[in-house]
């Protein structure tokens, strides 16, 4: 590779999407002069309603793209404001007012999006050209030369096709943000599997589906305030699989189906028919809705076990992975934002530290290490329990506690900025790996409780914004605390939270099966943990199934 006259900058990163664009701009905001060039196969501008997973975000993402990068007037204008999650248990069912839906029945109190990555990622590439990021579409890379040896100022190198012709470059930090190509990735054997074997499908109608207007029944419609849960990202849930329903800003609507293969093998529904037919048999509702808009198919697409992992994302040498170039979960609570950003949080956090002169491996192998923890921890609200999404009493309670784990743990971690601050997460090493030991011992319980649940699906809503605690902490993200002994309690708090929720969540399930027992929860619950606060007085955290529609 010939690069003795190739230009020279500081930061390259693969791939113009998502993650390499946010990344660009953070990196440009942070550091007055830096030199940044993008290279992005495709050709800008995209069009609307682009083909990509990853439509919804949650509080993470949100907060990164409208607050830490500053993009609020464009989530406000150009994408939709998200109504939160919505569940249905609508297996053969076309009565959606008749079964149990779990969702808020107004907008609790911080905000998330529905965002059209075609327009949103469109934006991102001017907003990248405005802050001064060279910006190349069309380009294609063919050839990558990482710095070797311990030589600290060697550069990486790299050459790109663009248009017939050949350019190359220069880099001091090199970062791989193309997606599942994982051009580093394959590069360097970095490519792992994870034990979560879930398989998608998903196509974009060109017409809004409203769920609201589903049904006559005006009593049902009123729950909601707005009656606009055709905003939210919708799951329509069954033993094995949910379906998702995510309005775009283009006017577009998202529809995908997410399985277990063992339950609901992909070859049923790898095709936009065979799709149509596989929702004619299990959720009649969407079938009905989609099948007189066949001719408004805009895309399909499907991928076989989607969910990876990675052996590792930065490197104290220089080099880094984010967003699907590393590692990708499941979109079930919609995490590819919130990766994305915890991962470029990361890379620019390392980056300063570079500029500053100081040393980088430890603290990209600490990075690293927690990065992963994170993907471990979250990872375990999906594997194996894709059988429980049908089941109307457990996954209600699944949902709470899911909510509850990341609002109060991961969450106030990103939002009280925290993430980099490896002084104050290791004084609070103990409470976070017994909140990650209560999780996983948490999800065992929820699968056994499903295994002998009657799976009752009364005609209810279960609503978020009647719990008033729950409310509480999701606005409690907003809560700013820079003290570093504040921000402990809140963590220990947090701890005792959960250790309430679990205990709850067994005394619950006992009352209809006293035979489950404690199972994996006993154990965990039963350890001391030096140092938390006093349990909350708090009672029925859990819903209470009340206002059953006639």
């Amino acid at each position: 590779m010939t690069t003795a006259t190739a230009p020279q900058h500081d930061v390259v990163i693969m791939g113009g999407g998502l993650a390499g664009l946010t990344l660009a701009i953070q990196l440009k905001q942070r550091f007055e002069g830096i030199d940044v060039l993008v290279l992005e196969r495709r050709s800008h501008p995209l069009p609307h309603a682009a083909h990509k997973v990853g439509e919804s975000s949650v509080e993470i993402g949100a907060h990164y793209f409208d607050t830490v990068l500053g993009l609020k007037p464009h989530m406000h204008s150009g994408q939709l404001y998200k109504f939160g999650f919505r569940f249905f248990f609508s297996e053969g069912r076309r009565d959606i007012d008749q079964v149990t839906e779990i969702g808020a029945s107004r907008y609790l109190p911080i905000p998330s999006y529905q965002i059209d990555r075609g327009i949103f990622e469109n934006y991102l590439g001017e907003e990248a050209l405005r802050h001064g990021v060279r910006f190349v579409d069309n380009a294609m890379v063919r050839q990558i030369e990482l710095a070797e040896g311990e030589d600290t100022n060697g550069l990486h190198r790299l050459s790109w096709t663009q248009g017939g012709e050949t350019h190359s470059a220069q880099s001091r930090w090199l970062i791989d943000a193309c997606g599942r190509a994982g051009l580093l990735k394959r590069k360097l054997g970095l490519a792992e599997t994870n034990a979560h074997d879930v398989d998608a499908a998903w196509f974009r109608i060109g017409e809004r589906i409203d769920v609201d207007q589903w049904s006559d029944n005006e009593e049902w419609r009123a729950l909601c305030e707005p009656q606009a849960r055709w905003l939210s990202t919708n799951h329509m849930c069954g033993a094995g699989y949910w379906v998702w329903l995510i309005p775009l800003a283009s006017g577009s609507h998202s529809v995908g189906i997410v399985a277990d293969p063992k339950l609901h093998p992909l070859e049923t529904y790898n095709t936009f028919d065979k799709a149509m037919d596989w929702l004619k048999r299990w959720q009649p509702a969407v079938f009905d809705k989609l099948d007189d808009k066949r001719h408004l198919l805009q895309d399909f697409l499907f991928l076989r076990h989607f969910s990876h992992g990675c052996k590792q994302v930065f490197s104290g040498k220089r080099w880094a992975l984010t967003g699907e170039a590393g590692l990708f979960l499941d979109p079930f609570y919609s995490p590819g934002s919130d990766f994305i950003a915890m991962s470029n949080t990361y890379i620019t956090d390392l980056i300063a530290h570079d500029r500053a002169g100081d040393p980088l491996e430890a603290r990209a192998q600490l990075y690293d290490q927690l990065y992963h923890s994170f993907y471990e921890s979250t990872l375990a609200l999906y594997q194996d329990q894709y059988p429980l999404f049908g089941d109307p009493e457990v996954l209600p309670v699944k949902v709470i506690w899911d909510y509850t784990y990341y609002w109060s743990v991961l969450s106030q971690i990103f939002f009280q900025e925290r993430l980099t601050d490896l002084t104050v997460l290791g004084s609070l090493k103990n409470e976070l790996v017994h909140c990650q030991k209560l999780n996983i011992a948490a999800q065992h319980f929820m699968r056994e409780w499903s295994g002998v649940s009657a799976k009752r699906n009364p005609a209810v809503m279960l609503d978020h914004a009647a719990l008033p605690w729950f409310v509480e902490l999701n606005q409690s993200m907003k809560d700013k605390r820079d003290d570093d002994d504040a921000f402990r309690r809140r963590i220990r708090s947090a701890v005792v939270l959960l250790r309430q929720l679990a205990s709850e969540m067994v005394e619950r399930a006992n009352q209809d099966y006293p035979t489950l027992g404690s199972g994996a929860l006993g154990p965990v619950l039963a350890q001391e943990i030096p140092g938390l606060p006093a349990d909350r007085t708090q009672t029925a955290m859990l819903f209470t199934a009340t206002a059953v529609l006639a």
